[in-house]
């Protein structure tokens, strides 16, 4: 009755003064009626709130056709143009805003580390805070499930798959020399201070279509676009010293870090197996230059390194131990475009270049090698609206690798050139905040090998209250052989994977789990009949395997204050018959258990920040030859325990300490065995044990800022 008294009264209202009344319900997709929305003419006053039946109701003057809009908040707002004289009885019906917080994301095999993601596993403080880290992103993400460590070697072993199925990509574009070189039993490290980057993906599988050539893995660093301030950050270190510095001006600015490491001084103070005639000795220097524009920024990154050492190794062969030397120079740079193109259409393009020059010289043998590679990519995203969005593009690698190898009467010239083409698709359709798909299709043609290798991937996503969600995620990915192949043999084929993913991922209040299972099978593995890649070796791509496995994440920063702390588990079950293996069997690299905590705890009033690490890998495979069963023995397994100290001296002055393996587990990472058998038929070994089972490390920190805040605590 009071309804119809008002619109009585309106009605009399709009007959004394030529108004027009607009009227309505408002419900969502499941024709509820949705309570508080606004209702309203645009460019004018004229509107109404929904009651608790969804409806509403106004008076206007305006006259013709006008622009209704209806919006609440997590809704797609409505627009509607009609004649205002027919805006009387309106059915309006809301869709969920799919791109609000609490949306569904799209993240099978997939770990973020940036601020700005909806969903971060981890934070950039966390890739240089980590205690087993040493302030190597690589050693960070060595701690996620997925992984397996392989200590003496330093590189991401993924999923079963070895070091070179994974590929890093700075800024969306190809890193073709990502860590630093070295020598058996010595682990690497990446090139890349973690000083100038802001976001970390990395994908155990499953990722997107525009990334090719990488059959297992990829890793992709994200330059920061604008730093808050000028500054410079000074480090002096046991092992060296570096500096940093950032300018800013109204629409620029440029970064730079520089570091020298020289080993020599501690050394002679922590003395390792191995006997260093020349101790590891890096230069290594890094810029970034940003440009923004209207409509888009540009980024220029460049990276040189040099490094160089010289010692002599324990050999079970060679009574007087093996000599071995390296001198390494790298160049690496990055200029990349992201911009708005007018419509919803956007543009991303990035070119590398990578020169790298090896002098290596191993007992009697001399070894040089060149690598000149490239990587051109071109992107075009277009948002049609909320729900569906279309990239597409292009990219070309280029790579030409030369190698001559001296030895006694041996001289002789090895090289490639390996040229490859890619186009990429994808769509990205959400259905709702609960469902959303990403379909793509990937098609890369090896010039070296005269074929075109096509890849359809899929990703769907389905939110099962408001913090689980499930995914799953299928696709195809090609590699080319690395240079330790190609540049013996051409005639081969690109080797293949298929991954299979399900996965949940549950988030509320700080707190993180994630669980995931996988299948990875493998085909075209480059296999050969020598112990190592050879000249007189016979390769073909018959090669295959498979990966499967469970990885578990926990993490929370919330229960107790002041504590942060992640526990990761991987189950993996793997066997390949490549390489020179006489039959399928778990590789050297694989483990079978990996599980590893790290724990971060700030005492204010110490002004300190406490760490620690704790990985734990079940036994490698290896060897025996006196029990003639291939790969069939493990190691014992492996522990290590690291900690480390933040201290402010004050705001910007930093004291650093840190120990790896603190409390000395006596860690073996295999055996070698020795070529002939003594005089009762035994073959003798000796055990491949880490240089050293524990390093000690020692830094001041000082930042010199505008606003005296800033300090390095975030690259530690």
């Amino acid at each position: 009755m009071k309804q119809l008294i008002i619109i009585f009264l309106l009605s009399f209202v709009q007959y004394g003064t030529s108004q027009v009344t607009i009227s309505g319900k408002v419900v969502d997709t499941n024709n509820q009626p949705i309570q508080g929305a606004n209702v309203y003419l645009d460019g004018t006053y004229d509107g109404d709130t929904t009651n608790d039946n969804g409806d509403f109701l106004f008076l206007t003057e305006e006259e013709g056709k006008q622009v209704l809009i209806v919006s609440f908040l997590s809704f797609e707002s409505k627009t509607i143009y009609e004649d205002v004289s027919k805006l009387s009885n309106l059915q309006i019906k809301l869709r969920e805003d799919v791109e609000s917080l609490d949306a569904v994301v799209l993240n099978a095999g997939t770990f973020e580390a940036n601020d700005n993601s909806k969903v971060s596993v981890l934070k950039p403080l966390d890739v240089v805070t980590t205690a087993s880290a040493l302030g190597d992103f690589v050693g960070a993400l060595q701690t996620l499930p997925g992984t397996s460590n392989v200590a003496e070697d330093g590189r991401l072993f993924v999923r079963g798959g070895n070091a070179d199925e994974t590929q890093i990509f700075i800024d969306g574009i190809r890193v073709f020399t990502p860590y630093t070189p070295t020598t058996n039993n010595i682990p690497t490290r990446g090139r890349y201070s973690p000083f100038l980057f802001d976001g970390i993906t990395f994908s155990t599988g499953g990722y997107s279509s525009e990334f090719g050539q990488a059959l297992s893995s990829v890793l992709l660093l994200n330059t920061i676009d604008e730093p808050d301030q000028e500054k410079t950050d000074i480090g002096l270190l046991s092992v060296g010293a570096s500096l940093g510095n950032t300018q800013k001006w109204e629409r620029s600015s440029l970064s730079f870090n520089a570091s020298y490491i020289n080993l020599a001084p501690y050394l002679a103070v922590f003395k390792d197996r191995n006997d260093w005639e020349t101790p590891f000795v890096a230069a290594q220097g890094e810029t970034v230059f940003r440009q923004r524009f209207n409509q888009g920024i540009f980024k220029f990154y460049a990276a040189f390194d040099s490094t160089k050492f010289e010692l002599t190794q324990e050999d079970i062969n060679l009574d007087e131990g093996l000599r071995v030397s390296l001198n390494n120079n790298n160049f690496y740079l990055n200029s990349s475009y992201k911009g708005v193109l007018g419509n919803n259409w956007s543009i991303t393009s990035g070119l590398s270049y990578t020169y790298a020059n090896n002098k290596i010289d191993v007992d009697s043998s001399d070894i040089g090698n060149r690598e000149n590679s490239a990587h051109f990519k071109l992107k075009f995203k277009k948002r049609f609206n909320s729900r569906f969005k279309l990239s597409f593009g292009a990219e070309q690698f280029l790579t030409t690798f030369d190698e001559n190898f001296q030895a006694q009467a041996v001289d002789e010239t090895f090289d490639f050139d390996n040229n490859i083409s890619a186009g990429f698709a994808e769509a990205d359709v959400i259905f709702s905040k609960k469902m959303a798909l990403k379909v793509g299709l990937r098609a890369d043609y090896s010039d070296i090998f005269k074929t075109t290798d096509i890849a359809p991937r899929a990703a769907l996503a389905y939110k099962v209250s408001d913090n689980g969600q499930f995914s799953i995620a299928y696709g195809n990915f090609f590699q080319n052989p690395n240079s330790s192949v190609l540049k013996f043999e051409q005639d081969l084929q690109s080797q293949k994977t298929t991954h299979y993913i399900l996965n949940y991922q549950y988030v509320d209040n700080g707190k993180i789990f994630r669980a995931e299972a996988y299948r990875k099978d493998y085909d075209n593995l480059v296999r050969f009949d020598t112990d190592f890649e050879m000249p007189m070796s016979n390769f073909d791509s018959n090669g295959t395997g498979f990966a499967q496995g469970l990885d578990l994440f926990w993490r929370d920063n919330t229960s107790i204050n002041n504590l942060d702390y992640w526990i990761s588990y991987s189950y993996l079950d793997t066997e390949r018959l490549d390489g020179n293996f006489p039959k399928p069997a778990q590789p050297a690299f694989a483990t079978n258990h990996n599980f590893s905590i790290v724990g971060k705890y700030w005492i204010d009033s110490l002004k300190s920040q406490l760490g620690l690490a704790y990985v734990f890998s079940s036994g490698r495979p290896y060897t025996d030859p006196n029990q003639n069963d291939f790969l069939g023995e493990r190691t014992k397994p492996f522990n290590s325990l690291s900690l480390n100290w933040a201290y402010l001296l004050d705001q910007q002055k930093i004291l650093y300490f840190s120990v790896n393996n603190v409390l000395g587990f006596k860690n073996i990472n295999g055996y070698q065995y020795a070529n002939t058998p003594d005089l009762n038929g035994q073959f003798n070994r000796r055990a491949l044990r880490p240089a050293a089972d524990q390093f000690f490390f020692v830094g001041f920190f000082w930042t010199i800022s505008e606003n005296g805040n800033d300090n390095q605590l975030n690259n530690l």
